[in-house]
């Protein structure tokens, strides 16, 4: 047992438990205000209700004894188990139940990041259901493939170190399925949706890169030379992003926005996320470059493909993911992470391969498996609120309450 390495391990969690708020922060502010509360709550609630479901079965689904190299089986039903001594398979260094709660924050940020995508148009009751659902059927076994003992990605020796795929592929794909199931919001296209705060939006970054810190960094698992490296890394990702997207935009409609640049930071953040742990400094520029860019580029796509993704869900997360997960396979390097690989740059194509093959397959599973939930969720309760609903406001419909009284 190593002390430092617990206090950093907790450390990370709670920055990460902190991420969800910032999350609700940086969504609440880009709706509109009628949607306020309803678009926070939407966050608010996941960390409660996924963290209990992870006590009782998600983390045993996740990191137990593997079934098959698809899932984990229920031996750690309720941390039966999953004790204060350490667990050397995962990490050797900390107690068991820091790691269970460190990867509890994780599971708990990526169903809240789906949201974005179908926000002002779900009701309440239908979304809870799909969140724990979404929980057991979609984070859990793909957690498992990846970062599980015997899961069937982590086999091959596709790498993902602080969850690109697991997190970002998931989300993007299941909120592509989830929007396109769901339909657009009435009078898209035609009424104002412009953000209602903006500055909210950017507190709620600010939380976001600042929690980053902990779901990168404190993806080593210990305080020492790796977890530096993934911090270091993560910080310039998101700057070099901030800065492209910035540009990109500039050059693209005339003016740089703030929600631009905040976007851009968000974007670098994530793409870095898989490839924190394997890239050096000024390959991270690169990574963040490019994804402050093509994510911008993918939003403005959204309009002429014809989907409503309410908050940029699939040209943030989807996309970023993607590029982040296919960077590894890039820039990827032992000479920064022995435990780790050369990517193509290094001398090693198959790396490259076999992480465009952990992206197509995280992203086929999360879409269908999302695609299927939601029609199933539609025929048995209906998603949409009613259209006089949808024009009130979910705010005063779903909760009763307003987000501001003037």
């Amino acid at each position: 047992m190593n002390t430092g390495d617990t206090a950093f391990l907790l450390l990370s969690a709670a920055l990460v438990m902190l991420m969800t708020p910032g999350l609700a922060l940086f969504y609440g502010g880009m709706v509109r205000r009628k949607n306020i509360l309803g678009t926070i709550m939407q966050s608010l609630i996941v960390i409660a209700l996924v963290s209990v479901e992870w006590l009782f079965v998600g983390y045993s689904l996740s990191f137990g004894p593997d079934v098959s190299g698809f899932i984990g089986d229920l031996s750690w039903f309720a941390l039966r188990g999953v004790g204060l001594d350490p667990y050397p398979d995962y990490v050797a260094t900390v107690p068991h139940q820091a790691f269970m709660i460190y990867q509890a924050m994780f599971a708990v940020i990526t169903p809240a990041l789906i949201t974005g995508a179908f926000a002002e148009r779900i009701k309440f009751a239908p979304f809870l259901l799909f969140i724990g659902l979404w929980s057991l059927l979609v984070y859990c076994p793909v957690a498992h493939w990846v970062w599980g003992i015997g899961g069937w990605i982590r086999n091959l020796g596709a790498l993902d170190f602080a969850g690109g795929t697991v997190v970002h592929i998931t989300s993007g794909a299941s909120a592509l399925a989830a929007v396109l199931v769901a339909g657009k919001r009435r009078g898209h296209g035609a009424e104002n949706m412009a953000p209602h705060n903006l500055p909210m939006t950017v507190l709620g970054a600010g939380i976001l890169w600042f929690g980053w810190f902990g779901f990168n960094a404190g993806s080593a698992l210990a305080a020492g030379g790796l977890s530096t490296s993934a911090f270091v890394v993560t910080h310039m990702a998101a700057s070099a992003a901030m800065l492209s997207w910035m540009f990109a935009e500039w050059m693209h409609r005339g003016k740089p926005t703030v929600l631009g640049a905040a976007s851009g930071a968000v974007a670098g953040l994530v793409a870095i996320t898989p490839a924190a742990g394997f890239v050096s400094p000024v390959s991270s520029i690169a990574v963040g470059g490019v994804a402050g860019a093509l994510c911008y580029g993918a939003v403005m796509m959204k309009a002429k493909v014809g989907y409503d993704d309410s908050l940029d869900v699939v040209g943030v997360h989807g996309v970023g993911g993607t590029w982040g997960a296919l960077a590894t396979g890039l820039f990827a390097s032992t000479a920064i992470n022995a435990g780790g690989g050369n990517g193509l740059f290094f001398g090693n194509p198959q790396l490259l391969a076999l992480q465009a093959g952990a992206v197509g397959a995280t992203a086929v599973y999360a879409f269908v498996v999302t695609w299927v939930l939601f029609k199933i969720l539609d025929k048995a309760m209906g998603l949409r609120v009613a259209d006089e609903d949808e024009v009130m406001g979910l705010d005063l419909t779903q909760h009763g309450e307003a987000g501001y009284n003037w």
